[in-house]
C-alpha cells in the first residue's frame, strides 16, 4: 500500500496516509509520459508567425518593364518571391494547426505515473487543512515548515479555493490547481505537490476508472 506523509495545518508531521496503489503505486513508463507531455505542449501552442505570399503583398499590379527589348530578364510582378519586398515562398502561416490527439486512457495513465513518482520520491505532501485566511504570510509559513522549502510547488485542492489562490498569488514558486484538472505538465513542472485529504480523494475517484485501467 502506497503511503504519503500527513501534516497538520502548522506543518507538523501527523503520521501517514494510505493511498490507493492503482493511482499512487503505478510503475512509471517514460515513453508514455513523454508522449502525453509533448502532445499537451503542442496543444497549447499558438501559430503566431505568419508571412504573406505573392497574392497577399501590396503593389505589383503593373508589369515592371516590357517583356522584350530591354536586355533584362523578363518579370511579371514585383510581388514575386525573388524580388526584395515580394512574397515569401513556403513561409510560416497562422492557420497552421499544431494540435495532437491524446488518448484518454494514455493521458490518465501518465497522470497516475507522475503522481506515483511523487510518492516514491517523497514529494507528495498531504496536509489536514489548507490555509483559509487568504494571507500570503500564513501560506508561506506553512510552506517553510513542510518538506521541500524553496522548491517549486503545486498546491492541489478539491474545489475552487479563492482564498488559497489569493494567498499564493504573491508566493514564490507556487501554483494552485484543481485535483480534477491537474495534468502531466503541471506535475512535471513542479518538484513538490501539496494536497489536502479531499484533493487526494478527488484524484483517486477521477483516476480509478476500470475502463481506463492499463497494465504496468
Amino acid at each position: 500500500m502506497a503511503k504519503a506523509e500527513l501534516y497538520d495545518n502548522t506543518g507538523k508531521k501527523n503520521g501517514n496516509i494510505e493511498l490507493n496503489d492503482k493511482v499512487f503505486g503505478v510503475k512509471s513508463k517514460m515513453a508514455v509520459i513523454h508522449q502525453v507531455y509533448v502532445a499537451l505542449m503542442a496543444n497549447k501552442r499558438e501559430p503566431w508567425a505568419h508571412t504573406k505570399d505573392k497574392g497577399e503583398v501590396r503593389g505589383g499590379g503593373k508589369k515592371p518593364w516590357k517583356q522584350k527589348g530591354t536586355g533584362r530578364a523578363r518579370h511579371g510582378s514585383i510581388r514575386s518571391p525573388i524580388w526584395r519586398g515580394g512574397g515569401v515562398t513556403f513561409g510560416p502561416l497562422k492557420i497552421r494547426n499544431y494540435k495532437q490527439k491524446i488518448n484518454k486512457k494514455m493521458n490518465q495513465a501518465a497522470v497516475r505515473m507522475c503522481l506515483s513518482d511523487k510518492v516514491f520520491t517523497n514529494k507528495l505532501v498531504v496536509v489536514e487543512n489548507l490555509p483559509k485566511d487568504g494571507k500570503t504570510k500564513v501560506a508561506t509559513v506553512l510552506r517553510r515548515a513542510l518538506p521541500g522549502d524553496k522548491k517549486s510547488t503545486l498546491w492541489l485542492t478539491a474545489v475552487k479555493d479563492d482564498m488559497l489562490k489569493r494567498a499564493l498569488s504573491n508566493a514564490v514558486k507556487s501554483d494552485i490547481r484543481l485535483a480534477s484538472e491537474v495534468n502531466v505538465i503541471d506535475l512535471l513542472h513542479h518538484q513538490y505537490v501539496i494536497a489536502n485529504r479531499e484533493a487526494v480523494e478527488v484524484l483517486e475517484k477521477r483516476l480509478l476508472n476500470n475502463k481506463n485501467k492499463v497494465k504496468n
